[in-house]
């Protein structure tokens, strides 16, 4: 059986199911759901601001329409993750709408994001099982990895997406009941998920995080972005601030594990920006942006979009999602490397 594995290069792993298959799912649901929301969002806005015209509506079309393709791209990144040959990839833009759409037996919830991760890594699996093992393969592998999926969809999809739900409300609901500790709790948690090797948008998507919750964990996640952006300016220079503050904090982890204090500034301000966040500005964010942080901006698109475009909201979003962070990391960076627990040098990136 280990050879047979080997051969058909199925891993099962921590490493293979969560650090690549949930970031693979992270682009997936970029290429449709985030990318839609913001293609909307700019549809919508321009039309208020010039009035109805063609490009408006063109945009909110293509907005609407891709964002229904949520499951498809989740389907499709996760197979391609898991190393599947063409047919199962293929199929597995079917296996992810399944996921997403169906309801399971005695649950009206659909899976969402989560039912669509879960059919798809099934339906690969097996179908690169049975992949080029007969003459008729055209046939046996899209339809094994197609009924994998859809029973995977029908039977384990539902309950997932369920138990995250609810586990979103739950922690939505405690951040309403305790906004400082949560807020705290939140903004740090989530912020981490973004720099580590998996992906805090899937994990905000697949717990339908909004409100405050998903304010808090916005703010963490801009903390890590901004924060290691910022401090990391003299050993990678411009370069480094744009791929680290409107691309990931990811870039580090390699340096995180050879010297682990440069993870605290971010961290720490997180900590500090959560419950201003939650308990004095009161920010909120829909499930798309919460756990994106500045990435390609749409934390802030996120966020206008719950809590609307006004001047208001505008100086909240950069006092909390850029200012602050950049001023925070920097003043606890100077501290640590003054304490000698960060020297020149730990942040550099091959850029």
């Amino acid at each position: 059986m280990k050879e047979f594995f080997k051969r058909k290069d199925i891993e099962i792993s921590f490493k293979r199911y969560v650090q690549d298959a949930l970031s693979a799912m992270a682009l997936g649901l970029f290429a449709t759901l985030l990318m839609g929301t913001i293609l909307d969002v700019l549809g919508t806005q321009t039309a208020n601001l010039f009035g109805d015209n063609a490009v408006s509506a063109f945009l909110v079309e293509i907005g609407g329409v891709a964002k229904t393709m949520m499951g498809a791209g989740i389907g499709v990144a996760v197979a391609w993750s898991l190393k599947a040959p063409p047919l199962v990839l293929f199929s597995s833009a079917v296996t992810g709408m399944l996921g997403a759409t169906l309801t399971g037996f005695g649950i009206s919830l659909a899976g969402g994001p989560a039912g669509a991760f879960v059919a798809a890594a099934l339906g690969a699996e097996l179908g690169k099982m049975v992949s080029k093992e007969t003459k008729v393969d055209i046939l046996v592998t899209p339809a094994v990895t197609i009924i994998v999926g859809g029973i995977a969809a029908k039977l384990v999809g539902p309950g997932v997406g369920w138990c995250l739900f609810r586990l979103g409300d739950a922690i939505m609901a405690a951040t309403v009941w305790q906004p400082f500790f949560f807020g705290i709790f939140i903004a740090v948690v989530v912020g981490l998920a973004l720099t580590a090797p998996i992906s805090s948008a899937a994990l905000c998507i697949m717990l339908d995080l909004s409100g405050l919750a998903a304010g808090a964990a916005t703010v963490g996640c801009c903390a890590q972005m901004v924060g290691f952006a910022v401090a990391s300016f003299k050993e990678n220079g411009v370069g480094g601030l744009v791929a680290q503050g409107i691309g990931t904090s990811m870039l580090q982890v390699s340096n995180i594990i050879k010297h682990p204090w440069i993870l605290v500034p971010p961290t720490l301000t997180a900590a500090i920006i959560g419950p201003l966040s939650t308990c004095v500005f009161h920010m909120t964010n829909i499930p798309v942006g919460a756990g994106m942080g500045t990435c390609g901006f749409v934390g802030q698109i996120g966020t206008f979009t719950d809590m609307g475009f006004t001047v208001d909201v505008l100086w909240k979003v950069v006092l909390l999602q850029i200012v602050l962070p950049a001023i925070l990391a920097i003043i606890i960076d100077k501290i640590m490397r003054k304490m000698g627990l960060i020297k020149d040098g730990d942040y550099k990136l091959d850029l």
